[in-house]
């Protein structure tokens, strides 16, 4: 029987239909069904107006694809055990809290679907709510003295905030790089995947190369799944995405389809799409004519060629793993990451 990193080549390289969610989480479904309740239990609050805005937080919740990663890496290595729950638990609060404050920085009134938490409750409320929950995973640590988590996801916290103030440091400057970029994403959106796959492993065995090998993994799967989803601004359906069409440019967000083609460019078309990017008004307005740039410079096709070699990293760096269920979901999330829509 062929390893399943080679049977998921070869299903990328025919071109099957990419492998469902569902699948992937099939390996761990009971488990992620006493999560999401456990989650709740972790969340409840005495303060009527914390608990009201919480469960109004958990009728947002997305496909939980951190959860399930520390599912996952538990599982592959050995087996989910109570501590990985805690883990998950951690995790989700984390990316809970983030995204929260990042709808207040960004000044975002919708979240999946769903009016934000600042659009309904203002911005001092979303800011303490996210420092409720962020706190709240920290005590959580502490409580069941979970050390290792603890330091995990405050590396994370650190490398996320760091990425943020970057991205704003270098869109104000409009002077952001290939590099700058990888390690915007790295820091704000990779490490946390990385700390979920390292925290599922590290749940259940002290194997440090396992532990190592599954945080490479989410490391690289973080990089492809960021940059599949800033492709998807270019070459989305809004009515899959959720979003509208070149939303990333009208908020001057510069990723890496429009830096590879603003640097393959003249220096007339460069002078043209900057001065379209430094002023909201060209930027609401012609939107669509930086679209088209991108298109024609080849910014697409580079894009989805370096999201491609993060997603075959992120393969490679499961070689040390046995063989199971629970890889071949792991392979198969990099596939869904790859070929998602929405």
């Amino acid at each position: 029987m062929p390893d399943v990193t080679e049977r998921y080549v070869s299903r990328r390289d025919n071109d099957y239909d990419h492998v469902k969610l569902q699948e992937v989480t099939a390996p761990v479904a009971g488990e992620l069904a006493i999560f999401r309740q456990k989650y709740k239990t972790a969340l409840q609050s005495d303060n009527t107006l914390v608990d009201r805005v919480v469960r109004y937080i958990l009728r947002q919740q997305g496909k939980q694809i951190r959860p399930l990663l520390v599912m996952l890496g538990a599982k592959v290595c050995g087996g989910v055990q109570e501590s990985s729950f805690r883990a998950a638990i951690m995790v989700e609060l984390l990316h809970s809290a983030t995204l929260i404050h990042d709808d207040v920085v960004d000044g975002a009134e919708m979240r999946r679907g769903l009016p934000s938490i600042n659009a309904l409750w203002k911005n001092k409320i979303s800011v303490l709510i996210g420092d409720y929950m962020l706190s709240k995973g920290l005590l959580f640590s502490l409580d069941n003295r979970d050390y290792t988590f603890l330091h995990l996801v405050s590396d994370a916290v650190r490398r996320m905030s760091e990425g943020e103030i970057l991205q704003i440091q270098k869109t104000r400057s409009l002077d952001i790089t290939e590099a700058d970029y990888l390690r915007v994403i790295s820091d704000k959106t990779a490490s946390l995947l990385a700390t979920s796959t390292a925290m599922g492993a590290a749940s259940v065995t002290g194997d440090e190369e396992k532990v190592q090998a599954l945080k490479h993994y989410g490391e690289y799967l973080g990089l492809a799944f960021q940059i599949r989803d800033d492709l998807l601004d270019y070459t989305g359906d809004s009515k899959k995405t959720g979003k509208q069409l070149g939303i990333d440019i009208k908020d001057k967000k510069i990723t890496l389809p429009l830096i590879y083609a603003l640097r393959n460019a003249e220096a007339s078309e460069q002078k043209r799409i900057r001065s379209i990017l430094k002023s909201s008004k060209k930027r609401a307005m012609r939107s669509r004519e930086v679209i088209d740039f991108v298109s024609q410079r080849g910014g697409l096709e580079y894009a989805v060629e370096v999201a491609e070699g993060f997603a075959s990293k992120a393969l490679d760096a499961l070689a040390p793993l046995d063989g199971s269920e629970a890889k071949q979901a792991l392979c198969g999330l990099v596939d869904f990451v790859m070929k998602r829509q929405n």
